[in-house]
């Protein structure tokens, strides 16, 4: 479809092949696994809930790109807000693995460790998923990690996206200054 700037709904949608979107889907496919791997849906009211809310969150963090970007068409405002909500729910998710880790007495990588830098790495592959991961699925400790390195990746693609849209909200303005553009251009 081609975009005339005489057009007041810009072209919207696209959000599978933004990165952002890609590694959200690949935190929530590798957080379902993890669930499933490493937290009993059981008995244990508290586990059972932080096991729903932490694939809610994964995938609250996917769907508020797809939503936002979907948006982005009519209203510049809603984009930001479910950009926003996107990663508010990564960070989120990311709180919950680190308290995984602390709770199970479990080694936290640091930012310099080369496990952590091997899976920063793969982010740089092409047609990546969560496949390219599962080496890490190994352990509850491996896998919680290599999780929260893919969460600070996707939170500062989120970040950058963030920061993106806001410059251009206040460069061009909204749904409504495009109409009042359009509307003037044919007087």
């Amino acid at each position: 479809m081609s975009y005339s700037s005489n057009q007041v709904i810009p072209p919207h949608g696209g959000y599978k092949k933004l990165m952002l979107y890609q590694m959200a889907e690949i935190v929530y496919d590798l957080t379902v696994k993890f669930c499933k791997s490493y937290m009993s849906y059981s008995s244990n009211k508290t586990y059972t809930r932080t096991y729903d809310q932490m694939i809610q969150a994964a995938r609250s963090g996917k769907q508020n790109i797809a939503e936002g970007s979907m948006a982005s068409g009519i209203s510049k405002k809603t984009e930001l807000k479910l950009i926003g909500v996107a990663r508010a729910s990564l960070e989120e998710l990311l709180v919950d693995y680190q308290d995984f880790l602390r709770t199970k007495d479990l080694k936290l990588w640091g930012k310099d460790d080369p496990q952590a830098q091997a899976v920063r790495r793969l982010a740089y592959r092409s047609n990546k998923s969560y496949k390219t991961y599962t080496t890490y699925l190994k352990s509850a400790e491996s896998a919680s990690n290599c999780l929260i390195c893919l969460i600070h990746q996707t939170n500062y693609l989120l970040d950058k996206q963030l920061a993106a849209l806001e410059n251009e909200f206040l460069e061009k303005g909204g749904f409504t200054e495009a109409l009042y553009r359009a509307r003037r251009a044919r007087v």
